[in-house]
């Protein structure tokens, strides 16, 4: 920039000092090439002009550069200090999430005071629990209700457990007899579970579940392992369990005839020779998986529903109706369609008896809404129905004449039931309503009364909303030790950590909010389809005053 300022003051000064004015005329042939040297004079001026604009021009670019490096300096140290800044506060966030999550699992998941050894009146209670100020059905709407729309499914269950149970003995003798009882799994009775056993069925269509226990032919026996009873399980695993298939040899206390060869001239009094001729691994590779061999859900549930159809094709001939299997992902699942076009559905599910208890290992439950997905087909569920059915017994035994317990459970279950139906299935099942239901049965045993079925639902729905609120609902029967002692339950299951029910849900926020809002939707609904289905239904489906039965 300084050579240019010099170029042009030099410029300057020869013109100066050239211009013709300056000197005296001694010559009077000047004027002849004055024009000339004006006009050479303007050219010169001109191409200065053009020199000074370019000299501006290139010297507002090097300061416009400069500002532009200065600037991108600046954005980069910017930069740099916010990415620093933003590194360690995500750093942070992350430490402090984590600490929340650790704090979640350890707390609301883990065992709480609600369920470690406290009186049944610590669990999530009812006091203060407002449902949102929604008003339910008064005592003479409710009786009204029950009277015209669920009474008469008494009934119909009773002639419907007679139907299917008739045919179930039928078919599982059939079974039996295409079975050797040497070398083949050998099926037991059924048992009748759930609610068309409990008397509080009351969706249709009607439907049977009936447990079918079967045991190993010799030299096998199961042995049934809790996880439960293990010191340390994770959480999503105390409800299973798995069955080890154990040969006689592989036995402690097993025969020493499988432990050392006996000789062609020598024979055990307790197997007999029949024992040696069985295939070597034919169980395990037909049921099993794994090594050591554990029942497989999976195997079980196919050799089942191969074994029911070859049973049904033993029998077709002697009825009048066909037998199909109901769903494709529950092979138990059955169905009895009439040339009429009804149908009767029911399930047969194949279980294991835990050692000489009322527990059992399922491979499924069906109805059952958004239950956690086993981590390994060898997970079996653990399934406390028959417990259920015993303790309902023995309470309606204490309770008073013609006790409201089941008519409160049925119409809970009846408003859940249409509730799904309109807005579609929530992570909230009739076994949620019934274990609520339990809990006050066990809490309080004399406040059952026929005429007291409007405040007993209203607790029922009362218990249920704050055990949503809270994302808690205690398994009744795993880690509650305050259930009776003549009710047989194993001890491990009594003294193991207490199981929440609602947990499979809860995890799935958008699931939880959806069953939540469900839930108040249905107390919103519930005086609209009460009124609604009391008119609906004839009345002739009434019958004599209820009295409450459990089988």
């Amino acid at each position: 920039m300084a050579l240019g300022l010099f170029r042009v003051c030099l410029v300057v000064v020869t013109a100066i000092i050239n211009h013709p004015l300056l000197f005296p005329r001694e010559n009077a042939t000047v004027p002849e090439s004055e024009e000339e040297i004006i006009r050479k004079m303007q050219a010169h001026q001109e191409k200065l002009q053009l020199e000074q604009l370019r000299l501006e021009e290139e010297v507002a670019r090097l300061a416009a550069e400069r500002e532009a490096l200065e600037r991108v300096a600046d954005e980069g140290q910017q930069q740099n200090e916010t990415r620093t800044a933003w590194d360690l506060w995500s750093t942070l966030c992350m430490i402090f999430f984590l600490v929340i999550e650790v704090w979640r699992q350890d707390h609301q998941d883990g065992p709480s005071a609600d369920c470690l050894g406290g009186d049944e009146d610590e669990l999530p209670g009812l006091e203060g629990a407002p449902l949102r100020g929604l008003t339910l059905p008064n005592k003479a709407a409710l009786e009204h209700f029950y009277e015209r729309c669920i009474r008469g499914t008494t009934a119909d269950a009773a002639r419907t457990r007679e139907l299917v149970e008739g045919f179930v003995d039928d078919l599982l003798e059939a079974l039996r007899s295409l079975c050797s009882r040497d070398a083949d799994v050998e099926v037991e009775d059924f048992i009748g579970v759930d609610s068309m056993y409990e008397n509080w069925q009351v969706d249709r269509p009607l439907l049977c579940d009936l447990f079918v226990p079967f045991v190993p032919p010799e030299p096998y026996h199961f042995r049934p392992e809790l996880c439960c009873s293990r010191r340390s399980v994770p959480l999503d695993r105390q409800g299973y369990g798995q069955v080890r298939v154990v040969r006689a040899e592989e036995d402690a206390l097993g025969c020493v005839c499988g432990k050392s060869p006996l000789g062609e001239d020598m024979l055990c009094l307790l197997h007999g020779s029949h024992s040696a001729a069985r295939p070597g691994r034919g169980l395990e590779a037909l049921l099993c998986a794994g090594d050591p061999p554990y029942l497989d859900t999976a195997r079980v549930m196919k050799w089942f529903q191969t074994a029911l159809t070859r049973a049904w094709r033993r029998i077709a001939h002697k009825y009048e109706f066909d037998l199909a299997f109901g769903q494709l992902d529950s092979p138990g699942s059955l169905k009895i369609k009439f040339r009429s076009g009804k149908f009767m559905p029911f399930n047969l599910i194949p279980v294991i008896q835990c050692d000489d208890s009322d527990l059992y290992f399922v491979p499924h439950l069906p109805r059952e809404p958004c239950g956690e997905t086993p981590a390994s087909s060898t997970d079996w569920l653990l399934s406390f129905a028959v417990y259920e059915r015993h303790f309902l017994r023995m309470t309606s035994k204490a309770l008073p004449e013609g006790a409201c317990h089941l008519s409160c459970l049925q119409i809970a279950s009846f408003l859940l039931c249409k509730q799904s139906r309109l807005t579609g299935p929530s992570g909230l099942g009739n076994y949620h309503v019934k274990t609520a239901l339990l809990h006050l049965l066990l809490s309080r045993p004399a406040d059952w009364q026929a005429g007291q079925l409007d405040a007993r639902l209203r607790d029922l729905l009362r218990f249920l909303e704050k055990s949503l609120l809270e994302k808690k609902l205690p398994h009744f029967f795993i880690g509650n030790r305050k259930v009776p002692e003549g009710m047989g339950l194993p001890e491990a299951v009594r003294r193991a950590e207490p199981l929440n029910l609602f947990r499979p849900f809860v995890l799935r926020r958008s699931l939880y909010r959806k069953t939540v809002d469900s839930f108040y939707e249905m107390l919103k609904n519930a005086p609209v389809l009460i009124r609604e289905y009391s008119l609906r239904i004839p009345s002739d489906q009434a019958s004599p005053p209820h009295k409450a039965v459990v089988l």
